[in-house]
């Protein structure tokens, strides 16, 4: 089979097509094939070792595992004698975490990885742009409780985090501000927000204490200056933030009184079973930047790394229509 390989950390020089043995799955393992998969700026991270700690779970002087990439979308090939849950022919869509393996035309995986039964109104392409998005923003506001009529402000609300945490804030019967770039004001309106703001030209300073809930999905203002936005007793959710960025968090939620909401989004079969409910419901709609081939994949990290994908980047390993 095909496959993207990563032998070293670096640029996405590093990234290279290979030939690898197609795995066969054990008794409790599921073999999908491939039909698309995304790159977001976990992947990117993870290939340039940013921040450097990543070597330490990863792999010091280089990758232990050699084929990156976490979001599922495909076909189950074939299933070990134990598996109960899904069965040959079955599309499929998930995420492997941090098992990683998905630049790949197949993937192995065990029966209790996060999968569920992808959404019958999408392509393997739209639903492989709702799932890492799809899952971070919902366990993050779901750790939240936001309920219905709260004021919301979701920083980033172009990215694949932010614009599908725009549209399940807005599920949830939240008044939902949205702050992005100029160049995606009209992109995040589409998406249900109530009020979009533009950060080139909207002074944020002149809004403190109006919100419930801030969501910061992309690491990329002060968590002082976001934090000032919150009520008293309100809930700060930093989706993006490195070591510092939580270190921030919990001065400024002490110092304001707020509710802190950091650290990694766990993700569940069930929580994929809820976001394939949403999209079929037209509730949650995918949102795709540009899609590569396999063969594009460093193209595909080139265009990431440059920070400032709208959704989704996705990566067509086989297309079908359905």
């Amino acid at each position: 089979m095909r496959a993207i390989i990563c032998t070293k950390y670096g640029d996405p020089s590093v990234l290279h097509l290979s030939e690898m043995e197609k795995p066969t799955p054990k008794d409790n393992e599921i073999l999908i094939k491939m039909m698309a998969t995304t790159v977001n700026s976990g992947d990117a991270r993870l290939r340039r070792a940013d921040p450097f700690l990543v070597r330490l779970v990863f792999g010091f002087f280089k990758p232990k595992i050699r084929v990156l990439g976490n979001v599922i979308s495909g076909i189950v090939e074939a299933v070990g004698k134990n598996v109960t849950t899904f069965k040959i022919g079955d599309e499929v869509f998930g995420l492997n975490d941090l098992t990683m393996g998905t630049y790949a035309e197949y993937l192995v995986v065990q029966e209790s990885t996060p999968l569920a039964l992808k959404p019958s109104n999408t392509s393997f392409e739209e639903a492989a742009a709702t799932v890492f998005g799809g899952h971070t923003a919902l366990h993050f506001l779901k750790k939240a409780d936001i309920k219905t009529g709260q004021k919301v402000l979701i920083y980033g609300a172009s990215g694949a985090v932010g614009s599908a945490a725009v549209q399940i804030a807005k599920y949830y019967g939240a008044q939902v501000t949205a702050v992005c770039s100029t160049a995606n004001l009209e992109l995040v309106k589409n998406l249900g927000a109530d009020t979009v703001l533009d950060y080139t030209k909207q002074d944020l300073s002149g809004m403190e204490k109006e919100f419930d809930v801030v969501f910061e999905t992309v690491d990329k203002i002060e968590v002082s200056k976001i934090a000032k936005l919150l009520k008293p007793n309100g809930v700060l959710i930093l989706g993006a933030v490195l070591i510092k960025g939580v270190l921030q968090g919990v001065i400024a939620s002490k110092r304001l009184n707020l509710k802190l909401i950091a650290g990694m989004a766990e993700v569940r079969s069930q929580d994929m079973n809820f976001i394939k409910e949403l999209i079929e419901n037209q509730n949650f709609k995918p949102v795709i930047d540009k899609t590569y081939t396999l063969e594009q994949m460093a193209q595909a990290h080139e265009y990431v790394d440059k920070g400032h994908k709208k959704g989704n980047v996705v990566i067509s390993i086989c297309s079908q229509k359905i």
